[in-house]
């Protein structure tokens, strides 16, 4: 029996390169802030500790606020909260999230995507405070007008940051020369506020600049240095045991 000719192969049908992600309508975040946080999301927030209502105190009073404290704190979440309340009133016009991208040094280039899809996996924890406070539709309709934006601290130099809320989070994976960058971007009728563990740099040791730059903005009575401890962590009750141990 003779065997079947096969019909040769177009090279044209060889050569086709496949995209990783050929739904061109795929968003980072669309399963993650979208629905389940529209149907019920924080409106206020009250402080759970001392520490805490010191922190929301000193963002409330002052331009710049460094929160600095161990995992579980709500340091970030409370950072978001407020940057979300800002913008409900009026204060400002739009917020900026900030995040080290700590696994390439900030070289974000061979992650798929544009810039706003290369930096969600670095900006989650920022994301679901932001969908927790208000609501998945308008956090992604806020991103895609800027009003919401993005910028990975190496993008953030030569920027002067106006009538913005800007929050810097795991300021201690940035070395001292980038936290002095990041710093000198506040503008005019706009809150910072920088939050970070110094004792949980992802850095080499002696790179990360938290701990030296907060130490020294101590001096300043128009910035606001606020350091929690575990007492003021609101995770399970383990959480502070194990970071009091280790």
């Amino acid at each position: 029996m003779s065997k079947k000719s096969r019909k040769p192969r177009n090279n044209k049908d060889t050569n086709i390169v496949h995209t990783a992600f050929d739904n061109r309508d795929w968003h980072p975040l669309d399963d993650e802030i979208n629905g389940r946080r529209d149907q019920k999301y924080v409106k206020n927030i009250k402080p759970r500790s001392d520490g805490q209502a010191a922190l929301m105190k000193a963002i409330d009073e002052y331009s710049l606020t460094m929160a600095i404290g161990p995992a579980g704190t709500g340091k970030t979440y409370i950072a978001i909260s407020k940057a979300a309340e800002a913008l409900e009133k009026g204060q400002i016009e739009r917020i900026i999230l900030s995040r080290p991208a700590m696994e390439a040094g900030e070289s974000l280039g061979y992650l798929p995507g544009d810039l706003q899809e290369k930096m969600a996996p670095y900006l989650r924890p920022l994301f679901d405070s932001l969908g927790d406070r208000m609501g998945g539709k308008k956090v992604r309709q806020y991103i895609e007008d800027g009003t919401i934006e993005i910028a990975p601290v190496g993008f953030m130099r030569g920027r002067t940051l106006n009538n913005a809320f800007v929050v810097i989070d795991e300021a201690q994976n940035c070395t001292y020369g980038q936290l002095k960058m990041l710093l000198s971007r506040l503008g005019w009728h706009s809150t910072m506020v920088v939050t970070g563990d110094p004792e949980q740099s992802d850095l080499l040791d002696g790179m990360s600049g938290l701990a030296d730059i907060s130490r020294r903005l101590e001096t300043i009575d128009n910035i606001a240095i606020c350091r929690l401890n575990e007492t003021d962590i609101v995770r399970h009750p383990l959480v502070a045991e194990m970071l009091g141990a280790i």
